[in-house]
C-alpha cells in the first residue's frame, strides 16, 4: 500500500493533521484501537487561549514559562500563543459547540493561569472534539482509516546524503505484517501513562511512537519530565478516572485528613498552583493520610450542569459531591518531553513528522500549563500541514515481512507478565520523588534486563512488540532522570 500522507495515531492531532492535508493528497490513518480511542477522549478541562479583553499574549507566554520552570522554548510557546485563537475558531467552524454565555465563550481557570483563559464544552471538552473531528474524518473521501492496525516500526531508506529517511510505517493487521509506503510519516501516537502502575492515561498510551523514533535515530529531549496530574479520583480504577483541574479553577479545596487547607502555605497560588507543586505537596501530605477535593459549598444544580461527566461517575462511586470529600491522588497523566521537532512538526529523519504529546517542540518546559496540550496539537497540526508537499520519490526496496504472525501463547503471556513489571518499576523509581542512587543501581539494570528478554522472544505479535515498546521508552526516561542531577519541574530528585 502506498499513501501521500500517513497519520500514526488518531488523537487531536493527527484527526486535524489528516483533515488539513487531505487537501493536498490521499491520507491513510492507521490506529491501535478504533479511530474515537486516544488520550483526547479523556482531556476534561479545555483549551487555553488568548479570547478575552482583560488577557493578551505576554500574560500566556508567562504563565506557560513559569509553570515549565523557564526550561521551555520561549520562541515555541510565543508561536503556540499567539496561533491560540485561531486554532479555537478552526474547530468552531467544524462544529465544536464551546460552552457560551449570552453569546460569548464562557472561559474557566485551571491552575498556573494568571487569567480565565480555557475555553470549555462542560467536563468533556476532549471527548467532544474528538466526536467532531471523527465525524469530519469519516466524511472526507481522500481519508482513509485503517483501525485495530498496529505499528510495528518506521521503515527507512538512506537518502542521497546518507541521512536516515523515512518512507513508511509496517503494521500488524488482521494478524499479519503489512508494509504501508509514504510520502511523508506523521507520528500523533499519544502519550506514555501507561508505563506508570498509577495513571489517567487509557491502554492505548504505550509510548510506541517516542519507541519505534528512538530505533531509527530520531533525537528524544527531556524524556524524563513525566507530568503527575495531582487529582485522579483515588479508587481502584485502571485507568485513574481524573478529577478535571477546572473543579479546583471552580472553587474546590484541597484539604488533609484533618481538613486542612495545606497548600496555603506552599505556594502564592494556593489550590491553584502549577501541577508539579500540587502534585509533590500531595505526595508530602499522604505520608499522614488521605488527601481530598472540598467543593461541598457549590449546590447540586451548578455541580451536575459545570461537571456532568465527573458528577454521573462520582454518584456511581457512591460519592456526593455536594456532601462528600472527594478522595484524590497523583498519577502519571502527561509527557512534556518526546521526540525532538522544529516548529514545522519536523524530526531530524528526513519525511517523518511529530505533533501532539509524542513530539517536542519546547512549549512545556519542566512541567505543562494546564489546558496548553490540546492547543500545542492544534497549532502544530496546523502549521505541519501548511507545509507539506506530497509525491516524494521513494525507492521500490523490499521491506521483509512474514505474511502471517505466528503467535506464541506463552511468550505473549510473558510479556504481559513483564508489562506489569515495568508499571511497578516505573512507579517505584520514576515517580514524583525520585533517588538517583536507586535509579542507576536497580532500576536501570532490570530494565534492561526486560528489554533484552522481549527482544529475544521469538513470537512476534501486538503484545511482545507493545510490551517492547514500553521497555525502551522506560529505559530512555530512567536514563534521562539519572542524568539530570538537580530538580527542576515535575523531576523531583531525593535529596
Amino acid at each position: 500500500m502506498q499513501t501521500n500522507f500517513l497519520v500514526i495515531g488518531s488523537g487531536i492531532a493527527g484527526l486535524n493533521f489528516a483533515l488539513q492535508s487531505a487537501k493536498k493528497g490521499k491520507v491513510t490513518i492507521v490506529t491501535k484501537k478504533k479511530l474515537i480511542d486516544s488520550n483526547t477522549n479523556f482531556a476534561q478541562g479545555g483549551i487555553a487561549a488568548v479570547l478575552d479583553q482583560t488577557d493578551n499574549f505576554e500574560k500566556h507566554v508567562e504563565d506557560t514559562l513559569k509553570a515549565g520552570s523557564y526550561h521551555n522554548n520561549k520562541k515555541a510557546v510565543e508561536f503556540m500563543v499567539r496561533n491560540s485563537a485561531e486554532a479555537i475558531y478552526r474547530l468552531i467552524d467544524l462544529g465544536v459547540e464551546f460552552q457560551k454565555e449570552n453569546g460569548k465563550l464562557s472561559l474557566t481557570k485551571e491552575g498556573g493561569h494568571s487569567e480565565r483563559r480555557i475555553a470549555f464544552v462542560g467536563d468533556y471538552t476532549g471527548k467532544e472534539i474528538e466526536k467532531i473531528l471523527v465525524k469530519r474524518v469519516r466524511e472526507h473521501p481522500n481519508i482513509l482509516i485503517l483501525e485495530n492496525a498496529f505499528a510495528m516500526r518506521l521503515l527507512t531508506q538512506k537518502s542521497l546524503f546518507q541521512r536516515n529517511s523515512c518512507v513508511g510505517i509496517q503494521i500488524i493487521r488482521k494478524n499479519k505484517i503489512e508494509n504501508i509506503l509514504a510520502d511523508q510519516t506523521i507520528l500523533s501516537t499519544g502519550g506514555v501513562g501507561q508505563l506508570f502502575l498509577q495513571t489517567t492515561n487509557p491502554s492505548i498510551a504505550t509510548s510506541d511512537g517516542i519507541a519505534m523514533a528512538s530505533q531509527i535515530g530520531c533525537t528524544i529531549k527531556d524524556i524524563e519530565f513525566i507530568q503527575f496530574h495531582p487529582t485522579a479520583l483515588n479508587k481502584n480504577t485502571s485507568p485513574k478516572f481524573l478529577i478535571s483541574e477546572t473543579v479546583r479553577g471552580e472553587g474546590a479545596k484541597l484539604v488533609n485528613e484533618k481538613g486542612e487547607r495545606f497548600m496555603e502555605n506552599v505556594h502564592p497560588l494556593k489550590d491553584l498552583a502549577p501541577r508539579d507543586v500540587v502534585a509533590q505537596a500531595i505526595y508530602q501530605q499522604q505520608k499522614n493520610g488521605q488527601v481530598f477535593l472540598d467543593i461541598r459549598h457549590k449546590s447540586r444544580e451548578y455541580l451536575k450542569k459545570r461537571f456532568p461527566q465527573i458528577y454521573e461517575k462520582l454518584k456511581k462511586l457512591k460519592i456526593d459531591m455536594t456532601k462528600n470529600l472527594i478522595p484524590v491522588t497523583p498519577a502519571a497523566h502527561y509527557e512534556c518531553g518526546g521526540i525532538e521537532v522544529d516548529l514545522n512538526g519536523q524530526t531530524n529523519v528526513k519525511n517523518l513528522f511529530a505533533f501532539g504529546e509524542v513530539s517536542y517542540t519546547g512549549v512545556h518546559g519542566a512541567n505543562r500549563l494546564a489546558s496548553n496540550s490540546l492547543l500545542e496539537a492544534l497549532v502544530f497540526s496546523n502549521q505541519i500541514a501548511k507545509n507539506l508537499i506530497p509525491h516524494q520519490k521513494i525507492k521500490q526496496t523490499k521491506f521483509n515481512a512474514p505474511k502471517i504472525l505466528r503467535k506464541n501463547s506463552k511468550e505473549t503471556l510473558l510479556a504481559e507478565r513483564l508489562k506489569q513489571e515495568i508499571k511497578k518499576i516505573m512507579w517505584e523509581y520514576a515517580g514524583i520523588v525520585r533517588n538517583l542512587k536507586r535509579i542507576k543501581k536497580e532500576a536501570i539494570p532490570r530494565m534492561e534486563r526486560i528489554a533484552k528478554e522481549l527482544k529475544n522472544m521469538n513470537g512476534t505479535n501486538q503484545e511482545i512488540a507493545e510490551t517492547s515498546n514500553m521497555a525502551i521508552t522506560s529505559l530512555l526516561i530512567l536514563k534521562s532522570a539519572y542524568k539530570r542531577k538537580k530538580s527542576l519541574g515535575c523531576h523531583f530528585v531525593e535529596k
